[in-house]
């Protein structure tokens, strides 16, 4: 073997091999990691990928998840050319077209429905990757509709409204600088795993973790002090029980509670009803683990807290149960001190960076005036308020049974049917539509019920601006040539915004614009300097911080206050939802003696990410078959080991999957990631079984029935 094959092999770049190494960033999870990738291609392909040595979110490292871009970008069904549909909606018959044609097609369907039924009657949905959404909000509103949305609907933004409702804006642990963090949910081995690093490096320096959570998971067992594992659902009773104590035995910060709170005399009697006498009924944990926690919480004063906002907002309870939780600090003076937490308003995409921006005025100065509510709006009312936009998991039921008005026409981008509950009938819904158009990199089961199909590229063909939390940023380059004649999300967005001549100069002089007047003014930072950058660089300098600085100042909510108790619920009694952040039952209606086990989907899993990376080897060499895991003892008593076969069956139907006992998950506790083409556990999740507050699915607290399969001849 010669020296230069030798070097080829190696996959080492040079001139002599052809190999460059070409920087980039990963957005299989976003917007929050975007982690740097460096990516070595050769004759214009990606043939290596690692991290990026010296950037602020990964410094050289990749999760399982990022390590798999490779094969993801290069997915055997990428879409590489427009497609108009020849077939029946589903059916994946297609022929390429012009881009052209399809923006012509995309026009003519759009106003047809504008024009029949009104701008309302068409809605533009936002899935992954996230970077476009501020565009095509504005796409929507230009267009005259209200009904912009994005899979935010069940995910995430139930926790900013919380947040919203309590404090104004959303806060974020100062856990550096704690005594106790209060890990919720808090998994980062499998999620966000460059915090597990951090964490585990605080704890060698003496912080103490409080670690609660449904399973047991590695957070659990390599870094509480103290575990708390209630039944899924019932965080708020338990949260409850734990303030109860710290209230009755005097552990709170009385003074601060007097200036800086409002409702805490309604609120202590409330939580006095969550004690000895019911708890572990209620939540399955022993009311001696309460009051553990609750010293625990007072023996260290400087705490703050990890409220994951899927695993706690994912129930018909869920908004509320983060309010419990983040009830917590107020209790204790914690919010708003250093070492407790802090608020952190977003900058970009709902990250804080450490800067102030003007992204609230490009999503927002042109949302038209005096139109219908969007989607869900009546039946949301508290997200209608804080949110303005469709709640889109009301989305198929108004398209099948066209109230409080008709939806005939959708534009999505990424839109993934997997993420709705009952995914059968949103597959319904978007059978029903006149017309239907997707934008996506691959050709999903959705994506075969469009009538036009674009092309978009992945993060490795386009370039992006990224800002992170330490006040740095960068504009990426593409480091491939687009696949095929796909463009990026942002450029098909303008071009048909220019196609179709929607009243709107701002949206059609393009994404670069954007981020320059809108991200960067006054920054004294130009697009050309970040997309000239190797690595993030600085933009904004460390602001200085003094506690209780944003309570003197007064919060952004209506009494400037902490809210335990909130006002603008208060003023809304229409609305039939409760000021205090009370408890009530998750688990839906079914029969609990005909379904006498949890379903719970959308736990993490290292190797997966919704259902995008099941298609891609790497990942699928992880889970190969959609696998349930259960207690070993339920498994005990149903008959079945390891590998064998059980059907999971709810109200909405049933699954048929292979079982993996553990004792990582409890005693009548059902875990099915979700997404798998052969056997989607969402197809099993009640549309209906959602929370009033925030409209978010139930995905973690359905009733479901376990029986060991038959098997075969």
């Amino acid at each position: 073997m010669t020296e230069l094959e030798r070097k080829l092999k190696a996959k080492i770049p040079g001139p002599d091999t052809g190999i460059e190494v070409r920087r980039t960033l990963c957005d299989i999870c976003s917007p929050g990691m975007h982690c740097g990738i460096g990516a070595y291609v050769k004759d214009g392909r990606v043939i290596k990928i690692e991290g990026l040595d010296g950037h602020p979110s990964n410094d050289g490292r990749l999760c399982t998840k990022g390590l798999q871009n490779r094969q993801y970008i290069y997915r055997e069904d990428r879409i590489k050319t427009p497609l108009r549909r020849v077939g029946k909606r589903g059916e994946g018959r297609f022929e390429p077209i012009s881009w052209e044609e399809a923006y012509k097609e995309i026009a003519d369907g759009l106003n047809a429905a504008k024009e029949k039924y009104g701008a309302e009657s068409v809605a533009f949905y936002a899935g992954y990757s996230k970077w476009y959404r501020q565009t095509l909000r504005r796409f929507a509103y230009a267009f005259g509709t209200p009904n912009y949305g994005a899979e935010s609907s069940s995910c995430y933004t139930a926790a900013f409204m919380a947040w919203k409702v309590a404090a104004g804006d959303q806060g974020g642990p100062d856990m550096g600088n704690s005594d106790l963090f209060l890990g919720w949910a808090f998994n980062p081995f499998y999620s966000s795993y460059m915090a597990g690093r951090h964490a585990m490096a605080l704890k060698e320096k003496g912080l103490k973790f409080l670690i609660v959570d449904t399973r047991r998971t590695p957070a659990s067992e390599k870094l509480a002090d103290l575990f708390l594992q209630p039944r899924t659902g019932t965080d708020g009773a338990l949260a409850h029980a734990i303030a109860n104590v710290l209230i009755q035995k005097g552990w709170i910060d009385r003074p601060y509670l007097d200036k800086y709170v409002y409702g805490f005399p309604e609120y202590a009697a409330y939580v006095a009803g969550f004690n000895e006498s019911n708890i572990e009924e209620l939540t399955g944990v022993p009311y001696h683990q309460v009051e553990a926690a609750a010293r625990l919480i007072h023996e260290n004063p400087r705490m703050s807290c990890n409220e994951s906002s899927a695993p706690l907002c994912h129930h018909r309870n869920g908004m509320q149960n983060y309010r419990a939780v983040m009830a917590l600090l107020a209790l204790t003076g914690n919010f708003d001190r250093t070492g407790g937490q802090k608020l952190t308003p977003h900058s970009y995409m709902h990250v804080c960076c450490g800067f102030e921006s003007r992204e609230e005025d490009y999503n927002y100065e042109t949302k038209p005036q005096g139109v219908k509510d969007p989607v869900g709006g009546p039946r949301f009312p508290l997200w209608n308020y804080t949110e303005g936009e469709m709640q889109a998991m009301d989305l198929p039921r108004q398209i099948l049974e066209g109230t409080p008005y008709p939806m005939r026409a959708l534009m999505g981008l990424g839109l993934n049917a997997k993420m709705f509950p009952n995914t059968p009938r949103m597959y319904q819904a978007l059978e029903a539509l006149d017309f239907f158009v997707d934008v996506d990199l691959f050709l999903t089961k959705t994506a075969k019920y469009a009538d036009i199909v674009l092309p978009a590229c992945s993060s490795f063909e386009r370039g992006e601006f990224k800002p992170y939390p330490n006040g740095t940023a960068w504009y990426t380059s593409p480091a491939i040539a687009p696949l095929g004649e796909a463009k990026s999300d942002t450029d098909i967005l303008t071009e048909l915004a220019r196609y179709m001549d929607l009243p709107d100069e701002t949206l059609k002089k393009g994404y670069d614009y954007f981020i320059q007047t809108y991200i960067l003014d006054g920054l004294g930072v130009t697009i050309d300097q970040l997309k000239q950058a190797e690595l993030p660089i600085p933009i904004a300098p460390p602001q200085a911080y003094t506690d209780r600085q944003e309570l003197d100042k007064g919060l952004k909510t209506p009494t400037g206050k902490f809210e335990l108790k909130s006002a603008v619920i208060e003023q809304h009694p229409e609305w039939g939802l409760d000021a205090l952040p009370t408890y009530r039952e998750p688990l839906d209606e079914a029969d609990p003696k005909a379904y006498p086990f949890t379903l719970t989907s959308g736990s993490r899993i290292p190797g997966a990410l919704h259902s995008r990376l099941h298609e891609v080897p790497m990942g699928r060499a992880l889970r190969p078959e959609p696998t349930a895991d259960m207690n070993q003892g339920d498994c005990l008593r149903l008959g079945v080991c390891e590998g064998d076969t059980i059907v999971i069956s709810t109200l909405r139907g049933a699954v048929t999957v292979k079982v993996h006992p553990t004792q990582s998950v409890p005693a009548g506790l059902v875990n099915l990631y979700h997404g798998y083409p052969e056997a989607n556990v969402n197809d099993l999740m009640d549309e209906d079984h959602l929370d009033p507050y925030s409209g978010f699915p139930a995905y973690r607290s359905t009733r479901c029935a376990i029986a060991k399969a038959e098997k075969e001849g």
